[in-house]
């Protein structure tokens, strides 16, 4: 059984967003076709209390973009964004919702940030993705989304960790680049590590997965 995963599609990374991944728009219409091609869709979405600890106003002094240490690991700042039941924390506007079978929220914890889809930095708390994905026999994640450099890479090496083969989407997704070779590292790790990387063509033009 394959999944396709839509990862972070959400306002605050849009144009307009508190923490914009550029180019991040020409990401909704890839994922709206692609959904086509799968019987399984599942969307994650972060979901952020007001104060949570990855937003450097929380800290005095620090700006978005500065790293600190937080029980034992690093932490990048970034602006408040992705707040629980703001319009920033809603899936994008143009975003196709009606064949996404289940919505799963992450970083809810105000004490650790969540970048995987699957469980926090510290491998503490689950979004419940991985016993869905079980539960339904899912063997193959398709992984799209935002950003390539954050939170799409963390999503793919803890699904190889998990047993899932992992297959990137290289052109449904963007990436912040706060280096300018940050989203081509990333994807020469997720290589490195066996994730297996496509271009949305090579789905496009074959019958739904399933």
């Amino acid at each position: 059984m394959n999944a396709l995963v839509l990862i972070d599609l959400q306002n605050d990374f849009l144009p307009g967003g508190a923490a914009l991944v550029p180019h991040a728009n020409a990401v909704i219409p890839l994922a709206n076709q692609l959904q086509g091609a799968f019987k399984l869709v599942v969307a994650i979405q972060e979901w952020h209390p007001a104060n949570h600890v990855s937003f450097a106003a929380v800290h005095s002094g620090r700006k978005p973009g500065e790293t600190i240490q937080l029980k034992k690991l690093t932490q990048r700042l970034w602006p408040a964004h992705c707040v629980q039941n703001t319009r920033g924390a809603e899936l994008a506007a143009g975003l196709m919702l009606k064949r996404i079978n289940k919505v799963f929220r992450k970083g809810m914890d105000v004490e650790i940030d969540t970048y995987s889809a699957f469980f926090d930095a510290g491998v503490d708390h689950l979004t419940g993705l991985h016993s869905y994905l079980k539960e339904k026999n899912v063997t193959d994640l398709y992984l799209l989304g935002l950003a390539t450099d954050g939170c799409v890479k963390a999503t793919a090496l803890d699904a190889l960790s998990l047993g899932f083969s992992t297959i990137l989407i290289e052109d449904a997704c963007r990436g912040f680049n706060l280096q300018p070779e940050d989203s081509t590292r990333a994807i020469e790790e997720m290589k490195g590590a066996g994730v297996t990387v496509i271009h949305s063509r090579d789905l496009l033009e074959i019958p739904k997965r399933g």
